[in-house]
């Protein structure tokens, strides 16, 4: 067994608690780095390959975020194993539970972060009243909707820019994963004349050398992958092999929305959820930008001579 106090330094972390509710199949670790500036907050993150350094490194970038941003909260994470696209019923057991594990543990604060979303911090406010980034429905603010990451990573990339040697306008830009965040990050960044070129999530990627389009940069990113092939060659990459295989032309469909976007929670509430044991004893879904100053690809007798600049921002969210 591990040494429980190997992360252990002049910061934290206070707490590390395990949570094991077999009877609804529940794993999960709670890291609690730092209270020093108030209760922690942070994410819960759902994967079946989280570990408690995991756990523990996400929870110490809580911290520091934190006091950067001169919030009065210390830093805090959550892990959960499994599959982030189980069935609804599935996941609605393991979250409740987890809220029901932890519900005396006050010096943490819930979050959404990878594999979880706002519904999922609905059924923990069921639960629990110890929750942010709740739906519109019951008085939240619709953050995943208006792009509330996105539009920080459009300002952290154009103070990396300023030490690039060149502008965003006519930037050549490819988004690693088009979820909440990178769907929004490419419509920022294009607003301010970034050329989008490929984009793409855990099923594949598209990639056009003369840019996407709009239909792309607006696309959610099922309908990135659900494109219909029409307007341009392109390219879609098997994540499961690291292949490439050649498509024929995509383009993406028009943003659709539905009319209810919160699935009905009725009903939740009058299952019993099973009070699970603790015992006190995770990566950050990354959207990845690349930026080069060249706005059309060099021709092929340029492009041992031709330089290339090219920016890298990560931005790592809670």
């Amino acid at each position: 067994m591990h040494d429980p106090f190997q992360f252990a330094d002049e910061l934290g972390p206070l707490k590390i608690i395990h949570v094991h509710e077999p009877s609804v199949g529940l794993r999960a670790i709670l890291v609690i780095d730092n209270v020093a500036r108030g209760p922690s907050i942070g994410g819960v993150r759902m994967a079946p390959d989280v570990s408690t350094e995991e756990c523990f490194r996400l929870a110490r970038a809580m911290t520091f975020k934190n006091a950067a941003a001169d919030l009065p909260h210390g830093g805090g994470k959550a892990v959960v194993y499994g599959d982030p696209k189980m069935a609804r019923e599935d996941k609605r057991h393991l979250l409740r539970a987890l809220a029901n594990a932890l519900r005396n543990t006050e010096d943490y604060i819930f979050a959404p972060d990878m594999g979880t979303d706002e519904v999922c911090m609905a059924w923990i406010r069921d639960e629990i009243a110890r929750v942010v980034a709740l739906p519109r429905e019951i008085g939240g603010i619709p953050l995943d909707e208006i792009g509330a990451t996105g539009w920080g990573l459009r300002h952290v990339t154009e103070v990396a820019l300023e030490y690039c040697g060149f502008q965003l306008p006519g930037a050549r830009l490819a988004i690693q994963g088009f979820g909440a965040v990178g769907k929004h990050a490419a419509r920022f960044l294009t607003d301010r004349g970034a050329v989008l070129v490929a984009a793409g999530d855990s099923r594949g990627t598209v990639h056009n050398p003369n840019g996407l389009g709009q239909g792309i940069v607006m696309a959610t990113g099922r309908a990135l992958l659900n494109a219909e092939r029409k307007t341009f060659d392109t390219t879609v990459a098997d994540n499961q092999t690291h292949s490439y295989q050649p498509v024929v032309s995509f383009e993406a469909r028009p943003p659709t929305r539905d009319a209810d976007p919160m699935p009905k929670l009725q009903g939740d509430s009058a299952e019993a959820t099973p009070t699970p044991t603790t015992t006190t004893t995770t990566t950050e879904t990354t959207t990845m930008t690349t930026l080069s100053s060249t706005t059309k690809p060099p021709a092929p007798q340029e492009k041992k001579t031709k330089k290339k600049i090219f920016a890298f921002v990560a931005f790592l969210f809670s």
